[in-house]
């Protein structure tokens, strides 16, 4: 599915549809007390090797919604974030609707990784580095790295895969002093999650992150970063169950693994290298894929879902 066949966004009261994306569906509030900011509204469209599904997961918006706040708020004394109301929403996207701020996005996802595993995994194997950065030797699928470290990516249109550059593309992009606040921010806030997942019981492998400043005049300090977009969900975050790690193979994981594994395996049917989308997904696959995203937010949170 791509872009163009993404089911039409919802038309909402007071608000004007601007974007929608794999996930998200962007407006703009038109009518209240929050006239000119952003409406981001999380559906229960889910995407794998850059398709997306036209099977949805029900209630996965919503559980990815209450994650984000739920994480905005633990990073609060390191970074200030976006949302502006989750309550002041079309009552139709209430659960799964944020009202944010307008901002000017930085064009990089700032990526921060603790384990190796994925394209970083890939990297290692074909250079000894990550996005520059030489690694030791006799690194595996699922090894945690010595320290974690910040492996950017630029941004992807839907269809295309994020492509992992260097620090130095970094600098070129958003300049040198942006791109040092932009690698602080990244491992300060990658740290306090890894530990705050590490207490229950969950290992952050690594996540994603965008950042963006108020528009106008800007003080050049780190204080006028923004967190923005979502945060630490699983569709943003590798969380692996911390019993279960074994280094020197894939690991379990608390995200749409589920869905990757069916739509590789004999039984969807599909060819991967065909270039059409996966088939519709089978109730039991919708259904664990459901169960994984509510046992990670219970788990984080502490919260019933």
């Amino acid at each position: 599915m791509t872009l163009a066949n993404i089911p039409p966004a919802p038309e909402l009261p007071g608000a004007r549809h601007l974007h929608s994306g794999k996930v998200r569906d962007l407006y703009e509030v038109t009518e209240g007390p929050h006239v000119g900011k952003l409406l981001m509204v999380a559906s229960d469209r889910l995407s794998i090797f850059d398709f997306v599904l036209a099977t949805t997961i029900p209630d996965k918006g919503e559980i990815l919604t209450r994650m984000s706040l739920w994480w905005f708020e633990q990073l609060l004394p390191l970074v200030p974030n976006h949302v502006i109301s989750a309550s002041d929403v079309p009552e139709a996207v209430r659960g799964r609707a944020v009202i944010c701020e307008r901002l000017d996005m930085f064009a990089v996802e700032c990526v921060a990784r603790g384990y190796l595993t994925g394209s970083g995994l890939l990297d290692y194997r074909a250079t000894g580095e990550v996005c520059g950065i030489a690694l030791p030797e006799g690194l595996d699928d699922g090894s945690r790295l010595p320290e974690a470290i910040f492996t950017p990516a630029t941004k992807a249109d839907l269809g295309d895969h994020d492509e992992n550059v260097s620090f130095d593309a970094v600098e070129a992009t958003v300049g040198a002093e942006r791109a040092e606040q932009l690698r602080e921010i990244t491992l300060d806030v990658y740290a306090r999650a890894e530990q705050i997942a590490r207490e229950q019981g969950i290992l952050l492998a690594d996540t994603k992150f965008e950042f963006g400043l108020v528009p106008g005049p800007a003080s050049g300090g780190r204080g006028d970063v923004i967190l923005a977009d979502e945060v630490l969900t699983p569709d943003s975050s590798r969380y692996w169950p911390a019993d279960d790690w074994q280094p020197g193979r894939a690991q379990p994981s608390y995200d749409k693994q589920i869905v990757r594994n069916w739509a590789l395996s004999a039984e969807s049917g599909w060819d991967s290298a065909s270039g059409e989308a996966p088939p519709a997904l089978p109730p039991e696959v919708v259904e664990r894929t459901r169960s994984r995203y509510i046992e990670a937010y219970e788990r984080l949170t502490g919260e019933r879902f």
